[in-house]
């Protein structure tokens, strides 16, 4: 069992990795081509529904794969093709009135999402969301196809699929390029690019789709047929899974369309959002991978209350991995927010104006790194307690509490309230999250804190302390580096800047910590060691 779960966690992470890498080559022919212009602006609003559908019913360990996983390993391969046949029946009608509402209530629906957007980028918007509605049924299409696959054992498809929606992306942007040269991103093109990320954005979900097809028809999972069977116990266990895990889900979601609402009244703002998200995602996913795949079977293997102790122990040894991880990589960012965007993206439609928005974004995105994957771990403990109400009264309050918070730092005009004293623009949101992940994860140990029977939450801060003191001092060090020595300011020059600043910024923090005692650190050093340099 210990070899299986290695080799799943092995083929997850390889998968993942190669879908980052092509989110990340996505992305950099988007922000060349396109910068901060009007039609990856507008897409960005234009993305929010359908993207938000393909997130909850499509994406891995979303409500859909979920519950299909959980229902159908227990049944014969038969039986579960008949249940997957009911289900994409039935769903598939839900979602095909669902596509129509799409195309037809685009217009009010972006006046919803994006209130401040100005009249070009509103009909650039709505033309975008009516060309991507169909990923709607595409995604529960999806969900429910992967979640099969994971049943039946299947794990590599699910996890490189994102890569067919990369593909077609830089395909688009690329002919579209070809055909129009590097003046792709004015406004006179605008409509003309903004369709063409649409549309590849559907054929990329479409194949995301189809790539399953193969391994569903391998596994003897397809009837081509519908199938209506409402009151199979097969198809009831998934709907009884599938609706509460879909709207806790969706909860989170909601800041999504609240930050940008905010955003609509700041040019650029939600395409800088878009980019420095991604620089944040794509280290945030592979170490979360890393980390929760191994520790979420012992969290549920611990929940007797003879195993607290251990269960307690295993707790803390999430906690300090996951924040002696995030905290120098939140350094990193902090400390060379700037070459970092440069070296990334400044090339292209993407000019020095782009850089400095991004570069002030994924900066404050740093500050909350610890707070982001802490929040992810201590949810998963609560689950495996059998404890779902919880996250989700905090994550309820968390919509409140975001909508209040980008109210008072964005700043500026908003679209329905008068002017702030407080100014930090896109800035300000990024902020509001972050502060809601601290509040979120004070919430969650105090929750686990009375219900274990207290927790050594001193002594863990104390620790804590310790790694945060270690990350102030590699962040100096990495920016002292880069900012006294006279680099280059090519390609090649930024490339070598952030690199050495980042081994050094790295160096320090683990020399700190490890003279400080704290033992997760000298654990991933001597683990880092062994990969590097094996005995």
């Amino acid at each position: 069992m210990g070899r299986s779960l290695k080799r799943i966690a092995l083929v997850v992470t390889v998968g993942t990795l190669l879908s980052k890498v092509g989110g990340l080559v996505r992305q950099l022919v988007i922000a060349a081509a396109f910068g901060v212009g009007a039609a990856y602006d507008a897409y960005n609003y234009a993305y929010v529904l359908p993207g938000f559908l393909l997130i909850l019913l499509g994406g891995i360990n979303g409500p859909f794969h979920s519950a299909m996983v959980s229902v159908l390993s227990r049944r014969p391969r038969q039986e579960s093709a008949h249940v997957l046949a009911a289900l994409n029946t039935m769903v598939s009608a839900a979602l095909l009135l669902l596509t129509a509402l799409l195309v037809l209530a685009a217009n009010p629906l972006i006046t919803l999402v994006g209130p401040g957007l100005s009249p070009e980028l509103h009909r650039i918007a709505v033309v975008q969301l009516q060309v991507m509605a169909p990923m709607a049924l595409l995604a529960g299409l999806i969900g429910l196809g992967f979640g099969s696959l994971n049943a039946a054992d299947e794990f590599w498809i699910p996890a490189v699929s994102p890569i067919m929606s990369s593909l077609a992306l830089v395909v688009g942007v690329g002919v579209l390029w070809w055909q129009v040269g590097t003046d792709i991103g004015s406004m006179q093109f605008a409509l003309r690019g903004g369709i063409v990320l649409a549309l590849a954005t559907l054929v990329g979900a479409l194949l995301q789709w189809l790539i399953q097809l193969p391994a569903l028809i391998r596994q003897g999972l397809t009837k081509m047929q519908l199938v209506w069977d409402w009151h199979h116990p097969g198809v009831r266990e998934v709907l009884q899974v599938m609706g509460p895990a879909t709207l806790s889900s969706g909860m989170l979601q909601i800041n999504v369309f609240t930050d940008l609402f905010f955003a609509s009244g700041i040019l650029g703002a939600a395409a800088g959002l878009g980019y420095a998200n991604l620089l944040v995602q794509t280290p945030l996913g592979l170490i979360s991978n890393a980390l929760l795949v191994p520790l979420l079977p012992t969290f549920a293997r611990l929940t007797a209350p003879g195993d607290r102790p251990a269960l307690v122990a295993r707790i803390r040894q999430g906690l300090m991995l996951s924040t002696a991880s995030m905290v120098p990589l939140g350094a990193m960012f902090v400390a060379l927010g700037t070459p970092i965007v440069a070296l990334v993206y400044e090339r292209g439609a993407f000019d020095a104006q782009a850089a400095s928005l991004v570069s002030g974004l994924l900066m404050a995105y740093g500050l909350g790194m610890p707070a982001y994957l802490a929040r992810d771990l201590l949810v998963r403990v609560f689950y495996a307690l059998g404890d779902g109400t919880t996250p989700f009264r905090l994550s309820t309050a968390g919509i409140g509490l975001n909508v209040l918070f980008d109210w008072l730092l964005v700043g500026g005009p908003t679209p329905w309230g008068p002017q702030l004293p407080f100014n930090f623009g896109a800035t300000g949101l990024v902020l509001a999250t972050v502060a809601i992940n601290l509040l979120t994860c004070a919430a969650l140990l105090l929750g686990l804190h009375s219900r274990l029977g207290g927790l050594p939450l001193q002594r863990w801060a104390f620790d804590g302390v310790k790694v945060l003191w270690a990350g102030l001092a590699a962040g100096f060090a990495a920016w002292a580096l880069a900012t006294l020595m006279q680099w280059p300011q090519d390609l090649l020059g930024l490339l070598i800047e952030v690199c050495l600043s980042v081994i050094t910024g790295l160096a320090v923090f683990a020399l700190i910590s490890i003279s400080l005692g704290v033992a997760e650190v000298r654990e991933l050093a001597r683990e880092l060691r062994y990969r590097v340099i094996p005995r």
